[in-house]
């Protein structure tokens, strides 16, 4: 029997082995903060690494609903956006997804929210999906990236990063 391939997930930051970009898509990420100050976490299936949730747009929707939708298809949990961290654009992160050759340059707006309902529960894009404290979430293996996100928001909340 054939051995199953695994589509996977590549980050690379400034490094002159990456594979030059081909794709340019608008994304959403979400900084979602429960009452307990908590943050909704992934860990992805892509790549195993943890993120907070988030996904390309698709045609005919905003941003904002990017981020409501790809929260709700990867956590379970209906969230409502109430402000902005960022705006990243940096064109020495790209992504390279193994399943079609695609390689991203990165575009992605990440947003704050609050959620309204549901229980965190795992999807296809997400092999585990929980609630952390920020101190925890320190400790978790994730993309450069995603850790200077979810620490500019944490040093700065209100604050709005343009890079």
């Amino acid at each position: 029997m054939g051995e199953l391939t695994v589509a996977r997930r590549i980050d690379f930051y400034d490094d002159p082995e990456a594979p030059a970009a081909n794709s340019l898509v608008p994304s959403a990420n979400v900084v979602v903060v429960n009452d307990a100050g908590e943050l909704l976490l992934i860990r992805r299936s892509d790549n195993e690494n943890w993120a907070l949730p988030g996904g390309a747009m698709d045609l005919g929707e905003s941003l904002p609903d990017t981020a409501v939708r790809e929260t709700l298809e990867e956590t379970g949990v209906r969230v409502e956006i109430t402000g902005l961290v960022g705006i990243y654009t940096d064109p020495r992160h790209v992504l390279l997804y193994t399943s079609n050759g695609e390689v991203r340059q990165e575009c992605s707006i990440v947003f704050v929210a609050r959620p309204t309902d549901g229980t965190p529960t795992p999807s296809a894009e997400s092999a585990e999906v929980r609630w952390t404290a920020p101190s925890d979430a320190a400790t978790l293996p994730m993309d450069r990236s995603m850790r200077m996100r979810i620490d500019q928001f944490l040093k700065s909340p209100g604050a709005v990063h343009i890079g």
